[in-house]
């Protein structure tokens, strides 16, 4: 019998700090894994032994593989909007949108363009799979896609922006550039073809700045 056909524990105690502690530990090495593996290829017993804990930890924390894989998808986007929001909260320049973007390809460039965004694997595999699975993913794009678009209307709210500019259209065209890159990246282990998609997507945001700067009119 594997690991994921082993029966949850019926009653649960409420968890303790050291609870808390373990089951981020699980999740600490449920990401590394599926990020590099991917989730189907990762078994329980390979995080069991990554984040050294017993089946009784493991089972007292997660039923089974798949509310597992439920909880890593809201762990996982936790910290990419976490991420995001560090880059995006404040954007209200072309130059900012440049940033942000340099900094992806950058951190992607550490892998050689390897694993892609580990929001996009995750619904690649999942989305067919789980529907709470793929509805929480839906969610965190959303939120990710949201922080874009705010920048954009602080950009067209400010006058950097024509009136015409769309900030939820063009912040769609961004993230689907981004997702785009991140597959073709990892196709090729090499980070180039993200950078182009994202330079693609900068170039049309860039026809509808009124300042050929990109940034605000002193």
């Amino acid at each position: 019998m594997s690991d994921e056909q082993v029966a949850a524990p019926t009653n649960r105690r409420r968890i303790s700090q050291r609870g808390i502690a373990t089951r981020e530990r699980i999740l600490e090495a449920a990401n590394r894994l599926m990020l590099v593996r991917g989730v189907n290829a990762t078994t329980l017993d390979d995080i069991r032994e990554a984040s050294q804990t017993s089946k009784s930890q493991l089972y007292h924390h997660f039923a089974d593989k798949q509310e597992l894989v439920r909880a890593l998808v809201k762990y996982r986007g936790a910290l990419v909007l976490q991420r995001e929001r560090a880059g995006l909260e404040r954007l209200r320049s072309f130059s900012g949108l440049v940033r942000w973007r340099n900094a992806l390809v950058q951190a992607n460039s550490l892998n050689n363009g390897k694993y892609g965004c580990g929001l996009g694997s995750m619904a690649l595999e999942l989305s067919d799979q789980d529907e709470q699975a793929r509805s929480s993913l839906s969610e965190t794009f959303a939120a990710w896609e949201k922080l874009i678009s705010d920048g954009l209307h602080r950009m067209r709210d400010s006058g950097l922006l024509r009136q015409d500019a769309d900030p939820e259209k063009l912040a769609t065209g961004l993230m689907a550039a981004l997702q785009g890159g991140y597959l073709l990246a990892n196709a090729a282990h090499d980070v180039a073809p993200m950078g182009v998609a994202l330079d693609m997507a900068l170039e049309h945001i860039k026809s509808f700045l009124v300042q050929p700067s990109g940034e605000p009119t002193p």
